[in-house]
């Protein structure tokens, strides 16, 4: 488990990012759902917004309320749901942020970004070797899905660093496995430093 100097710093998936907000789409085409859901949807269009515009000022309360809102008028909406996901965990709630994302991930399994953040939650648990297979999941369904792809990285680290050090323990004295661990943990160092 990493310590509280190399925390995890995994890539969140933003909501509004490729979560389509209409229930059924998992059923036919994606671009074809995606222009459907846009037009019939267009009413309740700029609710991910203004939960994206409360959350980028810091104002977690409001947005919690605005994504509870939006849940409780569209239930069946994947991307209302993925956004309440979003704020639960900005809230640090991240037992009910999973259970959202386990719930989307179950409901629409084609979809990498609930697998993305159900990953970060666990790496945030400590949990990589599950954070991986949720990663690795996540790019099955996009090779291409680029904050997996670097979270895959990040846990692969994480799960060196993980392996080095309780080396390290058995064998305090081998300087090459040292610099291994001293090397892994400034690459895990959150940046900025």
């Amino acid at each position: 488990m990493p310590s509280a100097d190399h925390a995890p710093t995994l890539t969140q998936t933003p909501f509004y990012a490729t979560m389509p907000p209409c229930p059924a789409f998992a059923l036919r085409p994606l671009l074809a759902v995606i222009a459907g859901c846009v037009m019939s949807h267009a009413s309740v269009a700029d609710t991910p917004e203004e939960v994206r515009a409360l959350l980028a000022r810091g104002d977690l309360p409001s947005a919690l309320v605005k994504a509870q809102a939006g849940v409780a008028a569209r239930p069946g909406d994947a991307q209302s749901r993925f956004v309440l996901g979003v704020v639960l965990m900005d809230l640090g709630r991240d037992a009910q942020a999973l259970a959202v994302f386990n719930e989307l991930s179950q409901a629409y399994p084609e979809l990498p970004d609930p697998m993305n953040n159900i990953a970060l939650l666990q790496a945030r648990a400590g949990q990589l070797e599950l954070a991986r297979q949720s990663l690795e999941a996540a790019l099955r369904n996009d090779p291409a899905h680029r904050a997996a792809r670097v979270n895959l990285g990040q846990v692969h680290l994480m799960l060196a660093a993980q392996a080095w050090s309780q080396a390290s323990a058995a064998m305090p004295g081998d300087n090459a496995l040292l610099q291994k661990l001293q090397g892994v943990r400034a690459l895990l160092a959150p940046s900025g430093r």
